[in-house]
């Protein structure tokens, strides 16, 4: 299940875990966002299923979720890939802006986690990643550094809540501009989803940081 199938990571990782041979949902606000998704996962043949959900929208993300629970049974592994990117300065952003960043970057993983670890934790195995970035703050993006941060305090304390139950939460922290043919290619970034998933239990990371190729 990947929520924020958008091109670059989300469309990679979805791609990368359908050559594995396992059905894919894909999680999108736009419907054009989610026929380029699905066109890029079709090639290899599994079920997909789609669902336009924003979210930063409780019940539109849950009802998608329920949707792809219908189809596909509860996810081995679920990615939060949806962010608010946006270059800010301190002092920039107003209040609103401020909890519209915090509610895309963080709170929105926050209540699919809610949703589906503990339907992960009830079977005993489940995975739940975030994509994560920004592994130093840098004051030309405020809000999105501040999001980052909350992201490895979210990932803390879902681990803490349901990792001894069998759930794997992790982040894939990517520091620099993902791009088609440079150190940040989402097709190497997406490798990373992969091996976090299929770590065995007593060598389960929390967080991977994507530098670049070398």
């Amino acid at each position: 299940m990947i929520i924020g199938a958008g091109p670059g990571i989300g469309q990679a990782v979805a791609r990368r875990f359908a050559g594995e041979g396992l059905p894919i949902t894909l999680i999108a606000r736009g419907e054009r966002t989610l026929r380029a998704a699905a066109a890029a996962v079709a090639p290899h043949g599994v079920p997909v299923v789609t669902a336009q959900a924003d979210g930063t929208d409780r019940a539109a993300l849950d009802a998608a979720l329920e949707r792809s629970i219908g189809e596909h049974g509860v996810p081995d592994v679920a990615v939060y890939n949806a962010a608010l990117v946006r270059a800010d300065e301190p002092g920039e952003l107003s209040v609103r802006d401020h909890m519209e960043a915090w509610a895309v970057n963080v709170v929105g993983a926050l209540n699919a986690a809610a949703h589906l670890a503990p339907m992960m934790a009830a079977r005993g195995s489940g995975t739940f990643l975030v994509t994560g970035g920004m592994p130093e703050p840098k004051p030309q993006y405020v809000s999105l550094s501040l999001g980052k941060a909350g992201v490895r305090t979210l990932v803390a304390l879902l681990d803490r809540q349901y990792g001894s139950s069998g759930v794997h939460v992790a982040s894939v922290t990517v520091d620099g501009p993902v791009a088609p043919g440079t150190d940040f290619d989402p097709d190497d970034i997406a490798e990373h989803y992969w091996q976090l998933h299929t770590q065995p239990r007593p060598l389960w990371d929390r967080e991977v940081l994507h530098t670049g190729r070398s």
